[in-house]
């Protein structure tokens, strides 16, 4: 152990940071990051343009947003062993690159089949870039000043959604949707030269043995299961397609997991898991944003069917949240850095239950102003939980395990969204169903919006419950510290360092 102690001490003299300018690195990262998730919600107002264009069904253009997270949710895992391999420039510039590549074969797409094949390609370029940008922040930034880094991660990750629907009504009505990658293309441009002058190399390569049956089963495993689930909202439970996914994915997913844990070498090394405020926090994000997720997806929902509203219109009603939440992000950061983490994740949650439960009592007589509110309160709670809960669990990690538990954490992101929109959206039309089947005149209308406003009712409900036992792996949270020098490396070395 003393061996491999004085091995990553002499790598660390190699990679002299101390000279390093954080903010020029930080800001490079967080533009083309912005510019990806912004790109990520534009297209989604886009669908019934994209349905008429190309003479194609809503189940069809669907697969825009489907491909889009199937395919993040199988690389991220991978960005574990290629960040190992490949240099931080090499690993911006890849991603950068074929995000460019993608967006411009989307603007000239003449088919939807030549679209579908460009969002793929973009979203390979998504899927590079989240994991390297936080693996980044864990090496730049000293542990206490951590909060607020990942703090402006924050505030790209939830601004840029809240600006992304409004910001495609308007390109569409005043234009087309080809304007929403023409606009993409230069963005793109100008975060590639802001880098090229800017991002440095900061990670350390070990080159670890590339592992082709790992990587097969992790594509099938998170394939399948973010497939899988995902593909409720298109057909139900009882369609073959959704649970053979599902059934093939979460096998596939226990072979991986099992070789992980047999490999010297770890294509994703679940030794993170050892590490208990890491695991906790794991588990609290998968249900926070499993009930914030489906929330996202069934409040337009609520907007467009219920109150009448156009997709324009619910996507401004929401802009204020995730403006508000994007503009706390980094002040929660910082007084994360100041008290640690308990002191505003678990005001948080109580929030978060609040909300959700404010929203468990929707009616079809509310107003847009009183959705905004309860949008907003809910997106204040998010800022106070999910950036301090994340740089908690991951500042428990040695730093042989940042790319690892920074791709852990992506990885359930995507998983936790497919599997609560699924789940939420069952359950909200299971309600409206049930609803439907007792009304004495199911031919009504007015029934017909109860019957939607009775599913909303029930699925936010549950979402309560689920708030609590969120609430209850909060109280447990608690301040971390960087492993010692002599207990850096796990318990079994997997690790080898050239």
């Amino acid at each position: 152990m003393n061996n491999v102690s004085e091995t990553i001490a002499s790598n660390e003299k190699e990679l002299d940071l101390s000279n390093l300018k954080r903010a020029p690195v930080l800001v490079a990262l967080l533009i083309g990051a912005f510019v990806m998730i912004l790109n990520e919600t534009l297209l989604n107002i886009a669908f019934p343009d994209l349905m008429i264009e190309f003479k194609i069904s809503a189940s069809t253009v669907q697969w825009l947003a489907t491909a889009y997270m199937l395919v993040v949710g199988i690389l991220v895992p991978v960005t574990a062993l290629l960040q190992q391999w490949f240099t931080t420039r090499q690993m911006f510039f890849g991603a950068m690159t074929l995000f460019l590549i993608g967006t411009i074969v989307c603007s000239i797409s003449p088919f939807f089949e030549i679209l579908l094949v460009g969002r793929v390609i973009q979203a390979l370029g998504t899927g590079l870039m989240m994991p390297v940008l936080m693996n980044t922040i864990l090496i730049i930034f000293p542990p206490d000043n951590r909060g607020a880094a990942m703090g402006m991660i924050g505030l790209v990750i939830m601004s840029a959604p809240a600006i992304g629907p409004a910001l495609s009504g308007l390109i569409i009505d005043a234009l087309n949707w080809r304007w929403l990658f023409y606009l993409v293309i230069p963005l793109a441009v100008f975060s590639i030269l802001f880098a090229s002058a800017y991002l440095k190399n900061v990670s350390k390569l070990t080159r670890p043995k590339v592992d082709i049956v790992s990587i097969i089963l992790s594509t099938i495993g998170f394939g399948g299961i973010v497939y899988g689930f995902s593909s409720v909202g298109e057909g139900s439970w009882t369609d073959p397609l959704v649970y053979w996914s599902i059934t093939v994915g979460v096998i596939a997913l226990i072979l991986f997991v099992w070789k992980q844990l047999h490999m010297k070498e770890p294509m994703l090394n679940l030794q993170a898991f050892r590490y208990p405020m890491f695991s906790l926090v794991i588990v609290l994000m998968i249900i926070i944003l499993m009930s914030l997720f489906s929330t996202i997806i069934m409040l337009p929902l609520f907007l467009i069917n219920v109150l009448g509203v156009s997709a324009l219109t619910a996507g401004l009603i929401l802009m204020p949240g995730g403006i508000i939440n994007g503009i706390l992000a980094p002040i929660s950061g910082v007084l994360f850095d100041k008290f640690g983490p308990k002191v505003l994740v678990i005001p948080g949650l109580v929030l978060f239950i609040v909300s959700l439960y404010l929203f468990s009592q929707i009616e079809s007589t509310w107003t847009s102003g009183y959705v905004i509110f309860l949008h907003v309160l809910m997106m204040i709670s998010i800022a106070m939980i999910m950036m301090p809960a994340q740089t908690t669990g991951l500042n428990q990690l040695p730093k042989n395990l940042y790319a690892h538990g920074t791709a852990i954490m992506n990885t359930m992101q995507q998983v936790s969204g497919a599997i609560g929109t699924a789940l939420f959206i069952s359950i909200m039309t299971s309600g409206a169903t049930d609803y439907m089947e007792s009304s004495l005149d199911p031919a009504n209308p007015v029934e017909l919006i109860e019957a939607q406003v009775y599913g909303f009712h029930i699925s936010f409900l549950v979402g309560v419950f689920f708030a609590i036992s969120a609430f209850a792996l909060g109280l447990f949270i608690k301040k971390t510290k960087l492993p010692s020098e002599e207990n850096e490396m796990p318990i079994k070395c997997n690790t080898v360092i050239e």
